[in-house]
């Protein structure tokens, strides 16, 4: 068996502060993630999803393995989308997509960061590709866009351990804050393969 990864990051864990402290990253990173790939190995063990890659696990399970591998896979998601010295606006097509779909740039964080503020309990505010255009979406918990096929491009964190022990029950300053550290090359990187895949 082939067993799942802790992937490493594209940045060190104190870079993303003070937007991101690096205890909080010890912990989301380090701790939680870690945790769920670990379970994951354990619970397909000796399974048809032993074999499969992390995302192909996510579309076939459910239970416990889909809530181990989704919660894997979401986190991996949202990592990568974040940089030490990112791009701070997309360009190109995907800004083109954002003001078919949104009016602005302003316009589609304001709707992100309010989606997030309102996901009641822990889960995911996403930003998914639409035909030409994009939309907004939340999941609750383990939730993720490519289980209902969906082609995500963003997606912003709001479980608690994601911001607890650097903004406490603050959450709305977290949504301000975390548009510091999202890397627009990297979600303009995944709207042009979500666009050859179509």
């Amino acid at each position: 068996m082939k067993k799942h990864e802790l992937p490493p990051l594209p940045y060190k864990l104190g870079a993303l502060a003070p937007h991101i402290s690096e205890k909080t990253m010890e912990y989301h990173y380090g701790k939680h993630l870690k945790t769920y790939i670990d379970n994951l190995n354990n619970l397909i063990e000796g399974t048809k999803f032993e074999s499969m890659p992390l995302d192909e696990i996510v579309k076939k399970s459910d239970g416990g393995v889909f809530n181990n591998a989704a919660q894997a896979w979401n986190h991996i998601f949202f990592f990568e989308g974040l940089a030490h010295k990112p791009k701070k606006e997309p360009e190109g097509l995907l800004l083109e997509s954002i003001e078919l779909s949104f009016g602005s740039f302003g316009s589609m964080k304001e709707q992100l960061s309010k989606a997030a503020a309102a996901q009641f309990g822990s889960g995911w505010a996403w930003l998914v590709v639409k035909g030409e255009e994009l939309e907004i979406v939340t999941t609750s918990n383990a939730g993720t866009p490519i289980k209902e096929g969906r082609i995500p491009v963003l997606c912003i964190d709001v479980w608690e351990h994601a911001y607890y022990l650097d903004y406490q029950n603050r959450r709305a300053e977290f949504l301000s804050s975390i548009w510091e550290v999202i890397d627009w090359q990297r979600i303009e990187d995944r709207f042009s393969v979500a666009l050859l895949g179509k």
